[in-house]
């Protein structure tokens, strides 16, 4: 295991591949930790430098006192991308990641040549439902909201198997105080007026049963960038890396070619 002492935090992260391949960075989604991407990992050619980390209040890394913004998780991005060496890379970000990498490629798009956002938006919610989510939480713990989101990380086959489970106790088990933190990160922020300032080549990616990013959402999103092309997978929710891991490592490869980042 690795761990990168930051400004702001201290990050656990991991690499795979080809320590002088061409260099994909993953930033994973709320409640989730590096593991969301294993799958993935494991379908890409291993001649490419696969990175990825815990966010901070998530998984390994540690959770310093929030609330946090999407600046201060994108300045950990980039302090990463200095502790690993790494000079440019394609950043994939899911969720709370794609915002994160949003920010990142508009304060560093020197260190960014192209994008994957995944399943997120330039402004996703209104601030009033994640103030209700973390009242909720403050009252009766992140198991009492797990059944919901399960509802939206999920398309029904899988939720209908127990290859569920594992994701449900990952999400029970990120600590409170950073799953909150990152909330109130999320509900204090709206791109739209950032990310259209954007110019690294894009592939957005949703989910057809996406509960927390619809489609649609995902798709406007994309629509504000100048050079971007979006797709769908389908029966998938909100974590489509996890239940459709060969449909959407396709997907990135076929973009890597595209952008000649092979």
């Amino acid at each position: 295991m690795r761990a990168a002492r930051l400004t702001g935090a201290t990050l656990h992260w991991r690499e795979d591949g080809n320590a002088s391949g061409p260099v994909v960075v993953f930033a994973n989604s709320l409640g989730t930790d590096l593991r969301l991407w294993d799958a993935v990992v494991d379908r890409l050619p291993k001649h490419l430098r696969l990175i990825r980390y815990d966010k901070r209040g998530h998984g390994l890394s540690s959770c310093p006192a929030g609330p946090y913004t999407i600046d201060e998780l994108a300045q950990d991005a980039l302090e990463l991308l200095d502790h690993a060496g790494v000079q440019s890379c394609v950043f994939v970000g899911l969720s709370i990641g794609g915002m994160i990498a949003q920010t990142l490629a508009a304060r560093a798009p020197e260190r960014v040549s192209a994008l994957v956002l995944s399943n997120t938006a330039s402004k996703m919610g209104e601030a009033q439902m994640w103030q209700d989510r973390i009242a909720a939480i403050e009252a009766g713990g992140i198991a009492a909201l797990s059944e919901a989101v399960m509802q939206r990380w999920f398309a029904p086959a899988f939720l209908s198997t127990d290859a569920h489970l594992p994701w449900r106790h990952m999400l029970e088990r990120t600590p409170q105080a950073g799953y909150i933190a990152c909330c109130q990160a999320i509900a204090g922020t709206d791109m739209s007026a950032l990310t259209p300032t954007l110019r690294q080549p894009t592939l957005g990616i949703a989910g057809s049963h996406d509960g927390a990013s619809p489609a649609a959402l995902v798709e406007a999103t994309i629509d504000l960038l100048p050079d971007a092309r979006f797709t769908v997978i389908e029966d998938t929710g909100h974590l489509p890396c996890v239940e459709a891991p060969e449909a959407y490592a396709a997907a990135l490869l076929e973009f890597l070619e595209e952008v000649g980042h092979v």
